[in-house]
């Protein structure tokens, strides 16, 4: 993690750089978290998850949507170049896309130090996907106007 001193126009314009340099992947279909016990580790879904996750009574699963999904969501992901300081993009995307299009987001982060260190899955309600993954191409097409 780094720490800088920048002003909020400073910081705007390195996250644009950081999103535009980024490896943007849409995912096809509808995702969702599915629950499971937290003494019976769904171990057959490892193949198709994307993320686990626990607390103290479930495991979290983020997986394909199933009709039992109650907040189906589309998914994209980032993963981000080595070298760029990313601090503060998550909070900076969601605000963004909340100012903008009303709509909180799901974000699960994990690391691959092969691919340039952090990624992000991120995801959206399915019902206005369309107009968040729209937002986001154009974020990333603005830093070549800035």
């Amino acid at each position: 993690m780094d720490v800088s001193q920048e002003t909020p126009e400073q910081t705007h314009q390195r996250l644009l750089r950081v999103l535009a340099a980024a490896e943007f992947l849409v995912y096809p279909g509808l995702y969702g978290y599915h629950e499971y016990p937290r003494a019976e580790f769904p171990a057959a879904l490892i193949a198709e998850a994307l993320a686990f996750v626990r607390d103290e009574d479930v495991w979290s699963v983020l997986g394909p949507a199933t009709p039992a999904v109650r907040e189906p969501v589309r998914l994209f992901a980032f993963h981000f170049a080595a070298g760029l300081d990313n601090s503060g993009f998550v909070g900076w995307l969601a605000t963004h896309l909340k100012a903008t299009l009303g709509t909180g987001v799901v974000v699960v982060c994990g690391y691959n130090h092969a691919r340039g260190g952090v990624f992000d899955y991120w995801g959206v309600p399915a019902l206005i996907a369309d107009a968040a993954l729209a937002e986001v191409q154009r974020l990333r097409s603005r830093l070549t106007s800035v």
